[in-house]
This record gives structure tokens, sequence and C-alpha cells, in this order.
């Protein structure tokens, strides 16, 4: 009898866990590690509207031009508008397990990347990926989840 509870408990955890992995989204608030010095540069808020994710700076943790930076170096009309409430992720689409298709701004020298957001299976880190042309030319941050 004992080891049948605890088959029916590892069949519910399984299933509990592939449903969630199934439904784990990039939509919710994190906390971006930057990739070089591992540590937390600031708070992003994506969400979903219309079927397309963006992002937006909520807070900054780390700044060396002050604590209400603007974006000098962007171009267009992010040109000299605070970082902090700028949208820095859009036009992702979800394909599978991944979001993809969209753009990523780095506030700091003002470039553009292609982005690819992969949810980690627990829903506590993202993966994105910027890069230029194609994904194997690119970095890899670890984001780390504040709140769904």
């Amino acid at each position: 009898m004992r080891s049948y509870t605890f088959l029916l408990a590892a069949v519910a955890a399984f299933y509990a866990s592939s449903a969630f992995a199934a439904d784990a989204s990039p939509v919710g608030t994190w906390r971006t590690i930057d990739d070089e010095t591992k540590k937390p540069k600031s708070i992003v808020e994506i969400s979903e509207v219309n079927g397309e994710v963006i992002g937006k700076i909520k807070e900054l943790l780390q700044s060396d031009k002050g604590p209400n930076p603007v974006c000098d170096q962007c171009d267009g009309e992010r040109k000299d508008k605070p970082v902090i409430g700028m949208t820095i992720i859009w036009g992702m689409k979800k394909d599978g397990d991944v979001w993809d298709g969209g753009t990523i701004l780095d506030p700091k020298n003002g470039k553009t990347y292609g982005c690819k957001l992969t949810p980690d299976a627990d829903g506590k880190t993202l993966q994105v990926r910027g890069f230029k042309g194609f994904s194997l030319l690119g970095r890899t941050q670890v984001w780390e989840r504040v709140s769904p």
C-alpha cells in the first residue's frame, strides 16, 4: 500500500510539473543579471499584448549614469528618453517553448539585437539571448523571476 501511495504521488508530481512546464511563460517581473559581472542590473516587467511579448524597465538597480539615466546612445524615438519606463523588448511571438522574432535594446549603448526568450521549466529563470544575424552569434543572460 505504501509503494502504491508513493507511485501515485510521483505520477501526480510528474503531471503537475509537466503542466507547469507547458505553461512556462516569460510574462512577469524579472531581475536582470549582467552576464559579465553577474550582478543584478534592473527590474523588467514583461507583458503580453495581442500575442506579442514586450518588456519595460521598471527599476534600475545599477547605473553608471546616475539614478535617472536617459538613453543618450539610442536612435529615433528613444533618443534622450528616460531608461526607466522604456520598452526594451518588443515583437516577441511564441514559437513552441520559446519566444522569438523580436528585438531587445541595450539602453547602455543604444544598440538593438535579435532576441530569443526561453523560460526554464520551473518558471523561476528566463534565458534571454541577444544576437546579431543569427542566434549562434550572441550572448545569453539568465534573469530571475521576481513575481509572476
